[in-house]
């Protein structure tokens, strides 16, 4: 299952950012936490992978 986010393009006289809004029921699922770091990984020009800084436990049990 997939989620579908537009990106957003924010020019300012001194930088430009893009920005991407997580669904709040994917970081509820994924217990996100406020301030929680992560980290872009790009596979390819079409693949991004967003990796937890810090692991967190598994919720698939064995």
């Amino acid at each position: 299952m997939g989620y579908t986010v537009k990106m957003q393009k924010v020019e300012r006289p001194t930088n430009k950012s893009f920005y991407l809004n997580f669904p709040a029921s994917v970081a509820d699922s994924c217990e996100i936490a406020k301030g929680e770091e992560f980290e872009w990984l790009v596979q390819d020009r079409n693949t991004f992978v967003l990796k937890r800084k810090k692991k967190a436990k598994s919720f698939v049990r064995k």
